[in-house]
């Protein structure tokens, strides 16, 4: 009876996941997901406490590591600024590559307690389980690691690259299948558990290190990936249901998001899991696209800029990582409403690999209570920019760079991006004349109907506001 209400309760919270992936398709109904995600989660932990078999003794550590771990996460959740939620996520799948290690050598140690066998003698079967989520989690935790430092600028964003490195990750990863397959083979040893896991906290290593910050939403939406299928091997090793479906879960919508984030990018889905592979070609075109003499761009003041904008019928905020990185979310629905008081039609357009991870900006805008009505995604609001009045562009480097359909040798070639060119004005938020994160000169900064706008997003965009409230 015990067991056949366990199973009820994992089904219940399998049910809730897959509905809270759903909520968190869309803006609106996020909250929603999260709360079910949460309930889901809670079902699925009380469940595991009243599984049979399970010793009182067991069920105090696991409630000890519950509240160490959930005051931890409380205090960071807590702590953390919205603009520091990639890294954040980054962090936390570290530690699911790290757990499904963990797991996978107590599962190595002390097979009799996992019913996978005993000591020296562990069904072949659970070997390919335990090795797979070993190597899988190991890759996870050491590329979300440097992904971490990369997003945090803990190191160069930038692609580290040497010669014969993509011959070398994949000399790594045939060793990393035939060490596997000895593995099971020979009865799984402790010796060759560890080599694997080695060998695997290497190539995650080496497969993120070429990966430069333009490619950072497909790294991160790919180690999430990663991380659900580590967790799903696992959860085939110690023979726990709700483990295998919920990594299911997130190692399919991870890599159906990285899919999309790849499309956002035109980048090859085979690159990204390679590690980077053709960032040589990249870095050789964006270093010859800031070649050649300084060329005259036309600069304003906010105030110039507030003018034109109070007079305008129709405008279209495009926010990019400069306004992460200036906080200035909260400044621009300001702007917006005092825009609106005017009779202006305020509309924000969102390009899917905006910012540091998929749906970055669209949390950003969520902090700062955007309506949700208000913001669009690429594929529909890029036909409303040649209605626009203005277009106002902050941060946001490449995803609005028109080389990007005009120029073969560039290094974002091909990628879809936000035609605000085609707006009557475009302001353009900027510290300086630098180039985004794919290294590339932007064509929109020189184009006529475009007016840099020097200096702090936040700053520029607060003294807009003075303005049009004078």
């Amino acid at each position: 009876m015990a067991h056949t209400l366990s199973t009820l309760a994992y089904l219940v919270a399998s049910i809730l996941f897959i509905l809270a992936l759903k909520g968190l398709s869309h803006p609106s109904t996020s909250r929603r997901g999260n709360m079910m995600g949460m309930v889901g989660m809670a079902i699925a932990i009380v469940a595991t406490l009243a599984q049979p078999g399970m010793r009182v003794g067991g069920i105090g550590l696991i409630i000890a590591g519950l509240a160490i771990g959930g005051t931890i996460g409380a205090v960071v959740a807590n702590r953390i600024q919205m603009t520091a939620l990639p890294q954040l996520v980054a962090a936390f799948h570290s530690l699911v590559g790290l757990a499904a290690v963990f797991v996978a050598a107590a599962a190595l140690y002390a097979p009799t307690s996992f019913g996978i066998g005993t000591p020296g003698n562990i069904h072949a079967q659970s070997l390919v389980e335990m090795s797979l989520g070993l190597a899988i989690g190991a890759v996870t935790f050491s590329g979300s690691v440097i992904a971490f430092a990369k997003l945090a600028g803990r190191m160069s964003g930038a692609p580290i690259l040497f010669k014969g490195q993509h011959p070398l990750n994949a000399a790594l990863g045939i060793v990393l299948i035939l060490l596997i397959a000895t593995f099971v083979a020979t009865g799984g040893p402790a010796w060759l558990f560890w080599i694997i896991a080695i060998l695997s906290f290497a190539l995650g290593f080496l497969l993120i290190i070429p990966i430069g910050g333009a490619d950072m939403p497909v790294v991160v939406s790919m180690l999430n990936s990663y991380s659900g299928w580590a967790a799903a091997g696992i959860g085939f090793t110690i023979g726990n249901l709700l483990l295998i479906v919920t990594g299911a879960l997130v190692g399919a919508s991870g890599a159906i998001l990285s899919y999309i984030m790849c499309k956002g990018m035109n980048r090859s889905i085979l690159n990204v899991l390679l590690g980077g592979f053709g960032a040589e070609a990249g870095g050789a075109a964006a270093a010859g696209g800031n070649a050649g003499p300084a060329r005259p761009v036309k600069s304003g003041s906010p105030e110039d800029a507030a003018y034109i904008m109070k007079n305008a019928g129709k405008v279209i905020i495009v926010p990019g990582y400069g306004m992460a990185v200036a906080q200035a979310q909260q400044v621009v629905r300001e702007m917006a409403d005092l825009l609106k008081k005017e009779g202006a039609t305020v509309e924000y357009a969102i390009h899917p690999v905006a910012g540091r991870m998929p749906g970055h900006m669209n949390v950003l805008l969520a902090e700062a209570n955007v309506p949700y009505d208000d913001v669009h995604e690429l594929e529909e609001i890029n036909p409303e920019f040649a209605e626009a009045d203005v277009a106002y562009v902050i941060g946001a480097n490449d995803v609005t760079n028109p080389a990007a359909k005009t120029d073969k040798s560039s290094a974002i070639y091909g990628m879809p991006i936000l035609e605000v060119e085609r707006a009557k004005t475009v302001f353009f938020v900027k510290r300086g004349m630098a180039s985004g994160y794919a290294g590339v000169e932007n064509e929109l900064f020189f184009r006529d109907n475009t007016m840099m706008l020097f200096g702090d997003a936040k700053k520029v965009t607060q003294q807009i506001v003075q303005a049009l409230q004078k």
